[in-house]
C-alpha cells in the first residue's frame, strides 16, 4: 500500500492500519507545524509514502492574497513578496498544499528560475517561482529524502532555517517567504541523511511491516477494495476523516491554552542533557510537541506522559551516535531519568497527577472492532494518548566501541591455513573457521580520492565537473541553460552588434551568444573493497586491526556519499560479500562477521572485483570506482597463484582503475608483496599506519603508462 492512487485521490488518512507512532506525528504536526516536520524512516512497501499523502486531507484550509502566487497571508502579508506590494484587504481560502520535491529535481525547480535573456535584453526581472514558494504555509514532502543532492540539501537547510528563499543570479535578486512542513521518508538501506538536515526534522518515526497475521490480512483487504472502487472506498470513511479534520480544528485552537509548566521544561532540560543532545533545538521540539500533545489530547496542561512520548519521537535521530549504530532511545533509561527529575522538579499540579494530567483518556476501541473494512463500521481512531510502546524506539542502546587493537610489534606471520593468537591458539569455528575477529574502534582515516576529473553524481570525494562549485570556465548550453556566465556570454554578444544594427548604448544579445558557466566540485565513487580473509590474515589481533581500518573507510565514505562495496577471498575462490549499495552500515555488519581461514585466492579476489566493477559501470558509466585491496599480498591459492595476481592486477590496471593496497603485512620478516601487487594494479601501497594519518591528501595517482608497467 505504498502508492495511494494519485488518478484518484490520498488514501484514507483515517482507514490506515495500525503505524500509531507514525499516525500520531503526522497529526501532531498538523496540530502545531512549529513541531517541525517529519522523517519517515522504513523499509520499501511500509506505506510510508501512503500514510504523509493522507496527511494534506486533513490540513485546515489556508486564506491567501487573492492572485498572490506565493502564498501571502492577507493578515500578514510578506512586503519584500516579488508579487507585491498587497495592499488590498481580501483574502481567498483554498485547501492547503502539499508538494512534492523530486529526487532529481533542479535547483532552478527548487527556488524557482529566471528568464535570463529577458533580464539581459530588456531589464526585466521575470521570476518563475519554484516549489518553496509553492509550498509555503503547506507541506513540502520529500520521498527517499536520503539520496536528494547536497546541493538540494543545501538550499532546503537554508530555507528551513531562515523561513524565506533567495534567488540571486547575476546581480538579480528576489527573496520570498518559504515556511513549510517538512515530511521525509526513506529506506535506512540505501544510505544515512546528512546530519544538518536530519536535525532539521522535528520528529522521527521508525516503520516496519506488521508481523500480526491479522493485521497483515487487513492492509490487503483495504488495499483491494480501494483499488476496485477508490471512490466508493473513500465515501465509506469520509466521516472518520471529518472527525479527524474536526478534531484537529479543535486541537488548533486549544493549543495556545495549553500550560508547559516548569515541571515539564525539567523533565524536557533532563532528558536532552541525558542523552547528551547537540544544542537546544532538541528541547525546543520536545517542548512544542508535548504542548501539541496535550492539545490533542484535549488538556490545558502538559503531563509527564507528553513528555516521555515527545522524547520518543524527538530524539531518537539527534542523540549522539555512530552512523552504524542502531536508531531509537533506551526506554529504560529514559524512564529512569524521568523518574529522577520528576522528584526534582517543581510541583506543577494537575500535570504531574499521572500520565493523563488527572483526566483519563478514552479507552481505544477492541481490535475486532478497529480492523473493519468497508461495511459501514466506524473507523478507527487515533489513540488519544500515547500508550508509551513505540516500535519507533527499540529497547537497545548503542553498542560500545572496543578499544583500539594495538597493533603487534613482532607478529610471526602464520601460514595459510593456521589460525594463530601471537602463539596462542584462535578458537576454531565450524568447519575449522576461526569465530570472526572483533573490530577495532574506527580512526580518521586518510582521503583516498580518484585521479581526473570525473562527472558523476554529486559528492565529496573526487574532483568533477559539477552544476555546483568553482567556476572554472565557459561552454555552449548543453540542452536547457545552466548558471549563466556573463563576461562570457558578453564577450560572445560584443563583436557582433554592428552586425545586428546596434550603434548605441547597450548590448544586443541573442540566444547563441548565451554561455553557461562550467564549474568544478567534487563527486561521489564507487569504493569497492576487496579484503583477504585468508590464514595468514587470521592471527585475531591483525585481524581486529584491518577491520577497524576497513571501518574506518567506510566512516570515509559515508561522509562523502559514497557508494560501497565488499568482495571477500580466501580458501579457494572469491565471494561478493556485499554488491554495491549506498548502505555503508550494511558494509560494517558483513565486515564484523566476515570469517577467515584457508589459503590466499588473491587473483580470483581481484578478477571478482573486475567482474563487479564491469557490471556497476555499465548500470552507471559517470560513476568512478576506486578499489581499496586490503591484503598482506601473500598469493597461495590455486596454480601459479603470484603470477596469475600479477597477471590480474594488470587487467584492472588497463581498465582504467583507480587503486589503493592497504598493506597488512606484519612481523619482522616482510616479503613487500602488497607494493609488488600495488605496482601491477598502477596504485600506491599503503601500511595500516599510514592509513591513520589526519592529513588530507590524495593517495590515487594517475595509472601508470604501459612503459612503468613493463618495467
Amino acid at each position: 500500500m505504498d502508492t495511494p492512487g494519485s488518478a484518484h485521490g490520498a488514501y484514507p488518512f483515517s482507514a490506515l492500519v495500525g503505524m500509531d507512532d507514525l499516525r500520531l506525528a503526522l497529526v501532531l504536526n498538523a496540530v502545531s507545524p512549529a513541531v517541525g516536520g517529519v522523517l519517515v524512516r522504513g523499509e520499501k512497501g511500509t506505506a510510508k509514502s501512503t500514510a504523509v499523502r493522507a496527511l494534506s486531507a486533513l490540513l485546515p484550509p489556508v486564506r491567501t492574497v487573492p492572485g498572490c502566487r506565493f502564498s501571502c497571508d492577507p493578515q500578514r502579508p510578506d512586503p519584500q513578496c516579488p508579487d507585491g506590494p498587497h495592499t488590498v484587504p481580501e483574502a481567498e481560502e483554498r485547501a492547503a498544499r502539499m508538494v512534492e520535491l523530486p529526487v532529481g529535481a533542479s535547483e532552478d525547480r527548487l527556488v524557482g528560475a529566471l528568464d535570463i535573456e529577458r533580464a539581459l535584453a530588456e531589464g526585466v526581472k521575470a521570476f518563475e517561482p519554484g516549489l518553496l514558494a509553492e509550498a509555503h504555509r503547506g507541506v513540502l514532502y520529500v520521498d527517499e529524502v536520503n539520496l536528494l543532492h547536497d546541493h538540494l540539501v543545501d538550499l532546503l537547510l537554508d530555507a528551513a532555517a531562515m523561513g524565506a528563499s533567495h534567488v540571486e543570479r547575476e546581480g538579480v535578486s528576489v527573496r520570498h517567504e518559504a515556511k513549510f512542513l517538512l515530511v521525509g521518508t526513506m529506506n535506512p538501506e540505501e544510505g544515512e541523511l546528512r546530519p544538518q538536515l536530519l536535525d532539521r526534522f522535528g520528529l522521527t518515526v521508525e516503520v516496519r511491516a506488521s508481523r500480526e497475521t491479522a493485521e497483515r490480512v487487513e492492509v490487503v483487504r483495504r488495499r483491494l477494495a480501494y483499488d476496485e472502487d477508490p471512490g466508493g472506498f473513500a465515501a465509506r470513511w469520509s466521516a472518520g476523516e471529518q472527525e479527524l479534520r474536526e478534531r484537529i480544528a479543535l486541537a488548533r485552537e486549544l493549543l495556545p491554552q495549553v500550560r508547559l509548566g516548569d515541571g515539564a521544561l525539567h523533565r524536557i532540560a533532563a532528558v536532552c542533557a541525558a542523552f547528551e543532545v547537540d544544542g537546544m533545538r532538541a528541547d525546543l521540539v520536545m517542548a512544542r510537541t508535548a504542548t501539541a500533545l496535550a492539545a490533542w489530547a484535549g488538556r490545558t496542561d502538559v503531563a509527564a506522559e507528553d513528555v516521555r512520548q515527545a522524547a520518543l519521537l524527538a530524539l531518537p535521530h539527534r542523540r549522539r551516535r555512530n552512523p552504524f549504530d542502531a536508531p531509537g532511545l533506551d526506554e529504560d533509561k529514559l524512564d529512569e531519568v524521568l523518574d529522577e527529575a520528576g522528584a526534582e522538579a517543581p510541583d506543577d499540579g494537575p500535570e504531574d497527577d499521572g500520565p493523563g494530567g488527572g483526566a483519563e483518556p478514552p479507552a481505544e476501541p477492541p481490535q475486532e472492532e478497529a480492523a473493519q473494512d468497508d461495511t459501514g463500521a466506524e473507523p478507527p481512531e487515533l489513540p488519544q494518548q500515547p500508550t508509551g510502546e513505540s516500535e519507533s524506539a527499540p529497547r537497545q542502546e548503542a553498542p560500545e566501541q572496543e578499544a583500539p587493537a594495538e597493533q603487534p610489534e613482532a607478529e610471526a606471520e602464520p601460514a595459510d591455513g593456521e589460525h594463530s593468537d601471537e602463539g596462542t591458539p584462535a578458537t576454531p569455528g565450524v568447519g575449522g573457521e576461526q569465530q570472526p575477529a572483533p573490530v577495532a574502534a574506527p580512526f580518521r582515516a586518510r582521503t583516498l580520492t580518484v585521479p581526473g576529473l570525473g562527472e558523476g553524481a554529486a559528492g565529496r570525494r573526487s574532483r568533477a565537473r559539477t552544476a555546483h562549485g568553482r567556476t572554472t570556465g565557459a561552454r555552449r548550453p548543453r540542452g536547457a541553460l545552466g548558471r549563466l556566465h556573463l563576461s562570457a556570454t558578453v564577450l560572445a554578444a560584443a563583436p557582433h552588434q554592428q552586425a545586428r544594427g546596434r550603434s548605441g548604448p547597450g548590448l544586443l544579445v541573442r540566444g547563441d551568444d548565451l554561455r553557461e558557466a562550467v564549474r568544478e566540485g567534487r563527486e561521489g565513487n564507487l569504493v569497492l573493497f576487496a579484503v583477504d580473509a585468508s590464514g595468514s590474515m587470521a592471527a585475531r589481533k591483525r585481524m581486529s586491526a584491518v577491520k577497524g581500518a576497513v571501518l574506518s573507510l567506510l566512516l570515509d565514505a559515508y561522509q562523502r556519499r559514497d557508494k560501497v562495496g565488499m568482495v571477500t577471498f580466501r580458501g579457494s575462490d572469491a565471494e561478493v560479500a556485499l554488491p554495491p549499495t549506498s548502505s555503508v552500515d550494511t558494509a560494517a555488519a558483513r565486515l564484523e562477521s566476515l570469517p577467515t581461514g584457508g589459503r590466499t585466492p588473491l587473483a580470483a579476489g581481484l578478477l571478482r572485483a573486475r567482474d563487479v566493477l564491469r557490471v556497476e559501470r555499465m548500470r552507471d558509466p559517470s560513476r568512478r570506482p576506486l578499489l581499496v585491496a586490503v591484503t598482506d599480498g601473500r598469493a597461495t591459492g590455486g596454480p601459479e597463484p603470484v603470477e596469475r595476481a600479477r597477471r590480474a592486477g594488470g587487467l584492472l590496471a588497463a581498465d582504467g582503475v583507480a587503486s589503493v593496497v592497504v598493506d597488512c603485512e606484519a612481523g619482522p620478516v616482510r616479503l613487500g608483496l602488497a607494493g609488488e601487487l600495488a605496482h601491477a594494479l598502477g596504485g600506491e601501497a599503503v601500511t595500516l599506519d599510514e592509513l591513520r594519518e589526519d592529513t588530507v591528501t590524495e593517495l590515487v595517482r594517475t595509472a601508470t603508462t604501459s612503459t612503468r608497467r613493463a618495467a
